[in-house]
């Protein structure tokens, strides 16, 4: 996807994210973040912007930030808040160059893959606010195709199973699993000795879930069960609820 492309999309989906939390109570509870009251989940999002943006400008790995650290002041303050914070990190790789390397959790990538990453996590973000306080979650196919994209790109990156161990139960024999767009192409992921393996077209798997990128999305980040209304599951589902269960990022 083009960067210009992200770029709106990280726009768009914070100002989601900030139309979902308006008005809304701060110690509203997030079921999807069962921890977290709504002001933490909106200190999250900016925060994680500014750092991404900090270790980009910086070009060296900084410490990962609590969460419950993070002061995003006053509930009236948080739209600027959040659009100050997804404007640093777009204007960080701007300045340093998309394609420039940086530090990623996985080893040098270019600069780019920040955006792509703060995309993904703003668009599971805006679900959760949204979800949690009763409002409309909405995310363009092209934006939902690629945070399906970058979830299995991590999933069967080398130096994953060290960041998350459980993502060793997904190797397999073979065994695939499919997301499938209701034109028949869509995302394959196959379980092999060595760990993922993925692919983008025609999906014919094991276990598949069938629906709208948006929805494929929000399954595969464990937001919504796999029988959820518009989408339908066909194969074996054991094996699909093993992978749902070991592929969280």
């Amino acid at each position: 996807m083009r960067t210009a492309r992200l770029v709106e999309g990280l726009r768009e989906q914070t100002g989601g994210f900030i139309r979902a939390v308006a008005g809304k109570p701060q110690d509203t509870r997030v079921p999807t973040c069962p921890e977290w009251p709504l002001r933490t989940l909106v200190g999250h999002v900016g925060q994680e912007h500014r750092w991404a943006a900090e270790l980009v400008r910086k070009g060296e790995q900084l410490p990962v930030p609590d969460p419950w650290d993070a002061d995003p002041g006053a509930p009236e303050d948080w739209a600027r808040w959040l659009r100050e914070g997804a404007d640093d990190v777009i204007h960080a790789i701007e300045e340093v160059g998309a394609d420039t390397e940086v530090p990623t959790f996985l080893g040098p990538r270019p600069a780019v893959s920040w955006l792509r990453r703060m995309l993904s996590d703003t668009c599971v973000h805006h679900y959760d606010a949204a979800h949690a306080t009763d409002t409309a979650f909405q995310v363009a196919d092209d934006l939902a195709a690629d945070v399906i994209s970058e979830h299995l790109e991590l999933l069967a990156a080398q130096g994953w199973e060290t960041l998350r161990p459980a993502a060793a139960e997904l190797r397999g024999h073979g065994e695939r699993i499919g997301f499938r767009l209701p034109s028949g192409s869509g995302w394959v992921a196959t379980r092999t000795p060595e760990g993922v393996r993925w692919e983008h077209g025609p999906v014919h798997a094991d276990a598949v879930v069938t629906g709208p990128a948006p929805d494929l999305l929000l399954v595969a980040y464990r937001r919504v069960p796999p029988e959820a209304d518009g989408l339908t599951v066909t194969g074996t589902r054991p094996l699909l609820d093993h992978w749902l269960a070991h592929a969280a990022l």
